[in-house]
C-alpha cells in the first residue's frame, strides 16, 4: 500500500536516507465528525482518545502501518518537554518528543492544532520530530529535542534542519496574556508574536515561537510553517475550530538503503 497523494510530503532539503509524512484527514474510515472533511465519512482519526469507534481508529493505523511499511512509536503526549528514544518505544510513554538514529524506526507525534516540528541533521545520521503546543514551546520542548540529537550525534554544533508541520495560525489561536507571559520566561523576544486581540487577549503566532525556539539552539534552516489546521477544514482537524474532532501523525524516518522510498 502507498501512502495516500492527499498527505503532505514535507517539502524541504532533507538527506535522501531521510523519509517524513504528515498525514490529513483523508484516507481512512472513520465517520463523521472523524471524517475526511466535514459532513462527509472516510476519516483517517489516528487518535484513539479522540471519542471515535475504537475499531475505526485501529483500522486506520493499520492503513498507515501498511503504507509506510512499520508501526510508528506512538507517544502519550502530555504538553511537557520530555524527550526520549524512539527505538525504546514499545508502548506509548509520556512525552512529547522523540528522535533516532536507527533505521526503519518511525518518530511520530499527534497533532490538531498543536505544531509538530521534524528534525533531522544534514548528514541524515539522526531524525527526530517534537509535538510543540504552547505549553511545549514554554516548557522547552523544541531545545530539548534539539540538544539530545546533537547529543546522540556527538556533535553539539551539528546543523540540523527543521520542518513546521501544520498548526494553528497566528490569525486564529487566540490565547490570554499568561500564554505570553509563560512564553516570555524562556524566550525573550516572545512578545513579538503576540498580536493584541482585545482586552487582556492576543492572538499569538505558533510557528513565529517555534521559529524563535529553534534559533535559540542554532537551527536557522526551517522550512514549512504555512498551514493552517483552524482555517482549512476540508483537510484538517482542528480542536480549537470543532472540539469534537480527530488526530493527524507527523512522522520520520531513517531508510536503511535496502527499502522502496515512501
Amino acid at each position: 500500500m502507498t501512502p495516500d497523494p492527499r498527505w503532505i510530503r514535507p517539502d524541504w532539503p532533507a538527506p535522501p536516507s531521510v523519509r517524513a509524512l504528515i498525514t490529513t484527514r483523508a484516507g481512512g474510515v472513520s465517520a463523521f465528525p472523524y471524517g475526511a472533511a466535514p459532513g462527509v465519512d472516510q476519516g483517517l482519526n489516528l487518535g484513539l482518545g479522540a471519542g471515535d469507534d475504537p475499531a475505526a481508529v485501529l483500522a486506520n493505523r493499520a492503513r498507515l502501518h501498511a503504507a509506510l511499511g512499520s508501526e510508528p512509536r506512538w507517544l502519550r503526549q502530555v504538553h511537557g518537554s520530555t524527550v526520549v528514544d524512539a527505538a525504546t518505544v514499545v508502548e506509548p510513554v509520556a512525552a512529547d518528543a522523540s528522535f533516532t538514529d536507527t533505521t526503519g524506526v518511525v518518530a511520530a507525534a499527534m497533532i490538531a492544532d498543536c505544531m509538530p516540528v521534524l528534525l533531522t541533521d544534514t548528514r541524515g545520521r539522526c531524525v527526530g520530530i517534537a509535538h510543540a503546543g504552547w505549553r511545549g514551546l514554554a516548557a522547552g520542548v523544541i531545545q530539548a529535542i534539539v540538544r539530545a540529537m546533537r547529543e546522540r550525534i556527538g556533535d553539539p554544533s551539528a546543523e540540523l534542519l527543521a520542518y513546521l508541520g501544520p498548526a494553528i495560525g497566528p490569525g486564529h489561536f487566540e490565547v490570554g496574556v499568561e500564554v505570553m507571559t509563560a512564553m516570555r520566561e524562556g524566550l525573550p523576544r516572545a512578545a513579538d508574536a503576540f498580536v493584541p486581540a482585545g482586552p487582556g487577549k492576543y492572538f499569538a503566532d505558533l510557528p513565529g515561537l517555534g521559529r524563535q525556539a529553534l534559533a535559540q539552539v542554532g537551527v536557522s534552516r526551517i522550512y514549512g510553517g504555512r498551514d493552517c489546521t483552524y482555517s482549512e477544514p476540508q483537510r484538517f482537524y482542528s480542536y480549537r475550530r470543532d472540539r469534537v474532532t480527530g488526530r493527524h501523525a507527523a512522522m520520520i524516518w531513517k531508510l536503511s538503503g535496502h527499502e522502496d522510498p515512501v
